[in-house]
């Protein structure tokens, strides 16, 4: 039987917790993940715990924030004027933006903090510094 290896393209089904048992995602519902092993389509963690796998095989993967999204870095939290958002745009305390870097990239931020002349922006990957838990099952090797 074919276990998944680097190089393959595979599916899954998936479902990810945090540590406190909240599911941040899943697949259900939705048609399973694709993704080729070893091009960094997916985080560290998740693509090494699917090889060695066997279609229908099920599993829980433990991911160190390390492998994951990885650590906060408090350099990628900014204090911007507050004119560079939007007028229009009603901001509050954990709303979560994209902001177009000048590369035309496309970057998630949280609003951590408004302050009259300034918004302090979050540009952490929201789950960085979280180790994940996921429930994966190999649906297909291709």
């Amino acid at each position: 039987m074919k276990t998944a290896q680097k190089g393959d393209t595979v599916a899954v089904e998936y479902t990810g917790k945090l540590e406190t048992g909240e599911t941040f995602d899943t697949s259900k519902g939705k048609p399973p993940l694709e993704f080729e092993i070893g091009k960094g389509m997916v985080i560290k963690g998740f693509e090494e715990g699917v090889i060695g796998m066997n279609v229908g095989e099920e599993k829980d993967i433990t991911i160190a924030a390390e492998d994951g999204y990885g650590k906060r870095n408090k350099n990628y939290i900014k204090e911007l004027p507050k004119k560079s958002i939007p007028k229009d745009l009603e901001i509050k305390e954990g709303m979560l933006l994209i902001f177009k870097r000048e590369d035309s990239m496309r970057v998630p931020a949280t609003i951590r903090e408004i302050k009259d002349d300034t918004v302090k922006v979050d540009f952490n990957h929201p789950l960085a510094g979280k180790n994940l838990k996921f429930h994966v099952k190999l649906v297909e090797i291709k």
